[in-house]
């Protein structure tokens, strides 16, 4: 028996591998998508969303595309996989992506194949948006260099291309590397750790999409997945989903604090030991986890 039966799940409630039914919608995740839709809708050019490792760009990024109709966008995600990538391969790639059937090998010729297309998705009513992703990796003056003069692929009074960079905290040290194209960044959003109220929700969120029919953690558990996790949702995910493996390894109906301090040290997170909740914040912090869930009548 897995613990997917143990606990009647439908599916692992904590995979980190991407799937869309598991999104969930935080109040940051939703104005960051706010914003970037804005941006493309407006034609702004570039915009950029920040956030530490772990904090869902991945996901919003994916959810974005989701979010382009078809009949109002040429769209695509990019991912960038290392550090070595040139300006011939993003122009390339950005070309193929957005429908030039043969890139040409000569640069001018591409580029010029690219505006062609961009004035034939113009003339559709459809915009163009590509999607950066990991865009940290992009460590190049060259680089940067390349995506302004994209961004100069305009008519009067439009821009014919948009551009989103998802990327690490050290994106805007590669924004910093041309002055002239960090200037022309027209949105810009950072993505927070989550709250400890909003890591209650995020666990309730995945654990009904997975099919619980009740609250598998114990209300004193939340703040140590919270705490343990630093409200990162890739670390809440791993930290959960270990916590109901083991629980069901020790036959626990659900888990509890022990568990959760098992298993922070089996996942190496125990550098600074969490003393016992004896402070009035953490009296205060467990109090209103309590009353979220008599709320939820301990039911999912």
């Amino acid at each position: 028996m897995s613990y997917i039966e143990h606990y009647s799940l439908e599916r692992e409630p904590f995979s980190n591998a991407p799937d869309a039914r598991f999104y969930f919608n935080s109040e940051q995740h939703e104005q960051a998508l706010l914003r970037l839709m804005h941006a493309v809708n407006s034609n702004k050019g570039l915009a950029v969303l920040v956030g530490g490792v772990g904090t869902g760009k991945t996901t919003l990024a994916r959810r974005m595309l989701d979010s382009l109709p078809e009949d109002r966008y040429e769209s695509s995600l990019l991912v960038m996989v290392h550090s070595g990538i040139t300006p011939e391969w993003i122009v390339t790639r950005i070309a193929m992506q957005l429908g030039v059937s043969e890139p040409s090998s000569d640069r001018l010729q591409l580029l010029k194949q690219l505006y062609n297309r961009l004035l034939e998705l113009d003339a559709e009513g459809r915009r163009a948006v590509v999607l950066i992703d990991e865009a940290q990796m992009l460590q190049s003056r060259e680089l940067m260099e390349e995506f302004r003069g994209l961004l100069n692929l305009e008519v009067p009074g439009k821009k014919l291309l948009n551009i989103v960079f998802f990327g690490l905290p050290e994106v805007e040290d590669c924004l910093s590397l041309d002055e002239p194209l960090a200037q022309r960044v027209a949105v810009k959003y950072h993505l927070k750790s989550l709250t400890i109220e909003t890591t209650l929700s995020y666990i309730k969120h995945r654990l009904q999409i997975a099919g619980a029919r009740r609250m598998l953690f114990r209300t004193n558990a939340i703040p140590l997945i919270h705490r343990y996790a630093g409200g990162v949702p890739r670390l809440i995910n791993t930290i959960s989903d270990n916590g109901l493996f083991e629980a069901f390894l020790q036959k626990k109906k659900d888990v509890d604090t022990q568990v959760i301090h098992s298993v922070a040290g089996d996942l190496g997170l125990l550098q600074q030991p969490l003393a016992e909740m004896t402070h009035d914040h953490d009296r205060d912090e467990l109090s209103d986890i309590e009353d979220m869930l008599d709320q939820l009548e301990q039911k999912i």
